[in-house]
């Protein structure tokens, strides 16, 4: 009887035991559930308390009420048609345009540049136009409220002292040393008078000292050349800019002017030759050999094209072969003429005086052409020559009374130029592009 009442009571213990167990672990669980709960409650509060995300806003625009068009304009694009593609008012466009002209010429939009288009989602007409035509510059236009902005992206300029030695082109050596590609042209019209730029081969080298602009660290412009060594044909040509109140005048070690008069080398800043002056050339379009009595100078479409010397624009017009043209008379002895733009200048007419170096069109493919270039005609005394061979006038040399100050300068240049090491250039561009960069 004894053992019996030790069993149930033993049973019983386990029992009580495992109830509180049970009991102990139920409430722990609610309590956890009740805390969850009251973290959501307040979680939810503090969502309900947070204000609304602020509106974007860029050049006074509210961007979340916009939709983006991003856009390049095409052929035969201008700044009202486009506009209106978008359903701005004639009216509206106008007023830009007036808005516009003492910030930014609506006429330089150019085909191939991007554009945004901020769209109305209500109506789907645009509130602004955004283009991005300079790298330097973003230009703004807001029909409502009208208004027309330039937002200038600041640039910084330093002193930079490079070189690079030639193996392919003179182009593609300047891609390699991450510099400008207007140093081509700049030393090209350099030593227009000493080198024979089509002529430069694999192993001719260069140093160069120059005021480079950059944006955001990388190169963009030149804004001045101070010094070139140029080594061609294993023989040195140097220049020195003894310019005054900042005008670029180039010598070389000896005080001797490097500046040609008379005529530009080529109508192009940026060129290759595709066709030289021919008295029997295969015709890409024609497929007959025939004459080409002038120079094809090949570059993108919308290349601004110049007029190689002062004069009086005899015709700007339309022909079947030569496609938009401008012919130009110099002198009583020479003329120039300019075919297959995509478009001629505005202002060319027969009567416009022209300077030299003006932008009469840009390069094109109309008229008879396989595709976009320049082709530059030369006559002299009314016989077409080749405009490559035509000589220049020498300029006169340094002043006696500046010789001094002169070779000063020279030497001081002539030092720094030594003092660079094409091949370490080289080697120093290809790891670290910006390692030849000095602030001045």
């Amino acid at each position: 009887m004894h053992k019996k009442q030790l069993r149930i009571f033993i049973l019983a213990t386990l029992i009580i035991t495992s109830a509180l167990i049970l009991f102990f672990f139920l409430t722990i669980d609610r309590s956890n559930n009740e805390i969850e709960a009251l973290k959501e409650e307040q979680r939810i509060d503090t969502i309900e308390q947070l204000p609304p995300p602020a509106p974007v806003i860029q050049y006074g625009m509210n961007i979340d009420s916009l939709s983006i068009i991003e856009e390049k304009v095409k052929k035969n694009e201008n700044f009202t048609s486009i506009l209106q593609k978008y359903n701005v008012p004639k009216e509206v466009i106008n007023q830009l345009i007036t808005e516009s002209k003492n910030k930014f010429k609506v006429s330089k939009i150019q085909a191939g540049k991007s554009y945004d288009v901020l769209r109305s989602k209500k109506d789907s007409v645009a509130r602004g136009f955004i283009y991005y035509g300079d790298p330097t510059q973003t230009i703004v236009f807001k029909t409502t409220p009208l208004e027309v902005l330039v937002d200038l992206k600041p640039t910084d300029t330093i002193e930079r002292r490079t070189g690079g030695t030639i193996t392919g082109s003179l182009y593609e050596t300047l891609q390699q040393i991450n510099a400008p590609a207007v140093l081509a042209y700049e030393l090209s019209k350099i030593f227009a008078r000493k080198v024979d730029f089509f002529k430069i081969q694999q192993g001719d080298n260069f140093k160069i000292i120059f005021d480079e602009v950059t944006l955001d660290g990388q190169p963009l412009n030149v804004k001045r050349i101070h010094s070139v060594c140029f080594e061609h044909d294993n023989k040195k040509y140097y220049a020195f800019n003894f310019g005054k109140n900042g005008k670029d005048a180039f010598y070389d070690e000896d005080g001797n002017s490097l500046q040609q008069g008379g005529f530009l080398k080529s109508p192009l800043k940026f060129f290759r030759i595709s066709s030289k002056f021919s008295k029997r050339r295969f015709h890409p379009v024609q497929k007959v050999f025939k004459a080409h009595l002038g120079t094809d100078y090949a570059a993108p479409t919308g290349t601004p094209i110049m007029t190689v010397a002062d004069g009086v624009v005899t015709e700007a017009k339309f022909a079947v072969f030569n496609g938009n043209y401008v012919k130009i008379k110099h002198n009583k002895t020479h003329t120039t003429q300019y075919l297959h733009m995509s478009r001629i200048a505005k202002g060319m007419k027969p009567g416009t005086k022209v300077k030299q170096g003006q932008v009469i069109g840009y390069v094109g493919s109309t008229g008879l052409a396989s595709g976009p270039h320049v082709c530059f005609r030369f006559w002299e005394n009314g016989k077409q020559i080749d405009g490559t061979k035509v000589k220049t006038i020498k300029g006169d040399p340094v002043k006696k009374s500046d010789m001094k100050q002169f070779k000063a300068l020279r030497d001081e240049m002539l030092a720094g130029l030594d003092d660079i090491n094409v091949t370490e250039e080289a080697q120093a561009n290809t790891s670290d592009k910006s390692q030849n960069q000095f602030s001045k």
